[in-house]
């Protein structure tokens, strides 16, 4: 089978779907709709899969520019003669193909263009309900999703949920730190690891802001903070005002092949998103044995239950967040570990990519019954 696989940009998610898919025997051709504005994967596009060029993918996405992409869309669709097109977000991506017509459609949402950016305008509106009215299949990464879907009236029975994963080889308890820990000198510390894009939508204030307040009261409290965003100035300004800056270590981007060591190096896992699908990196920490404390959102709902692989805290109460810090701290050691082995057994249970992925590969085939019914 012919797949165009058309995504927004390149993600390690979708090196992830890409490099599955190239052990398949499809012929995949890969669109992206734009570069940028922060690459977040390191690693090439699969050999196996073939790139297409296209007047799209160089720069950041712009709607006065949909037009003349759309053309260019459908020059690729006649073009490569695809079997099933699979494309995602919703509001974006998956806009070209409905707009074209063209089925067996599968659409992929990516959580926050169901659970939030549905509702910022009514065009917004018109437009996710023109795109699944208009899609074979929805895939979904929760139950969350999926239900949001059913509100704008998609079918249940043709939704497909995939919750990511990670793999469990790759992210797991055994391995070590290679020493960060060591280097830090944080041996005897209570190292909190926050692995989330530094923007709004993911409660970095509330986070930052909850550490100072749980700090100030353990002094063995430290932070780990990966990645980068626009809030970076913010998040320097509050640990530095709050004279607690050398108790937090900025370590930037780091790449999908050291990251393991960075949860192996923690005590605890944390976001504080205020919006969430099937958050791969909670699924990493709890694949690394690593116990989370993370928002009472509904899709967080689904992986974490409090007492069970860590806590939940009332979404953007920093009082609530900051106390929740201070009670992981104090538990006693043995406490941590059973916390720790049954955050594993959770990604065991759930978070498998190597079982999940079926999920994606019998979409397609739900597509293509349901494109032809």
């Amino acid at each position: 089978m012919r797949i165009i696989y058309f995504s927004s940009d390149y993600t390690p998610h979708d090196h992830r779907i890409l490099a599955a898919l190239a052990k398949t025997e499809h012929e995949v051709f890969y669109l992206r709709l734009q570069r940028g504005p922060r690459q977040t994967e390191d690693r090439p596009v699969p050999a196996e899969i073939r790139q297409v060029r296209w007047r799209g993918g160089k720069r950041p996405f712009r709607w006065r520019n949909f037009p003349m992409l759309f053309a260019n869309f459908v020059k690729v669709v006649r073009a490569v003669k695809p079997d099933l097109i699979h494309a995602g977000p919703i509001q974006t991506v998956a806009l070209f193909p409905a707009l074209l017509g063209f089925h067996p459609l599968v659409s992929m949402s990516w959580g926050s263009d169901l659970l939030r950016d549905a509702d910022r305008s009514a065009a917004f509106r018109r437009i996710t309900r023109f795109v699944l009215r208009r899609s074979d299949v929805l895939i979904a990464d929760c139950e969350t999703v999926a239900r949001r879907a059913a509100d704008f009236g998609f079918p249940r029975e043709r939704t497909a949920v995939f919750p990511w994963g990670v793999d469990l080889r790759h992210f797991s308890p055994t391995g070590g730190d290679g020493g960060l820990r060591a280097r830090l000198g944080w041996e005897d510390a209570f190292v909190v690891l926050h692995n989330r894009s530094w923007e709004p939508i993911y409660g970095v204030d509330v986070m930052a802001r909850a550490f100072v307040r749980a700090a100030r009261a353990e002094p063995r409290l430290r932070l780990m903070l990966l990645g980068g965003g626009s809030l970076a100035p913010m998040l320097h300004r509050i640990f530095r005002d709050a004279g607690l800056i050398d108790r937090v270590h900025f370590f930037g981007q780091v790449s999908q092949r050291d990251l393991p060591r960075y949860y192996r190096a923690a005590d605890l896992y944390l976001s504080a998103s205020h919006s969430d699908g099937s958050s791969v990196s909670l699924m990493e920490a709890l694949a690394s044995g690593l116990p989370v404390l993370v928002s009472d959102i509904p899709s967080n709902r689904e992986w974490v239950r409090t007492g069970r692989e860590g806590w939940l805290f009332p979404d953007g109460d920093v009082r609530a967040l900051a106390n929740a810090l201070l009670e992981a701290a104090r538990t006693p050691i043995q406490r941590r570990q059973e916390l720790a082995q049954a955050a594993r057994a959770r990604a065991e249970e759930r978070a498998d990519w190597s079982q999940n992925f079926l999920k994606l590969l019998e979409a397609y085939r739900l597509a293509q019954q349901s494109a032809g019914a």
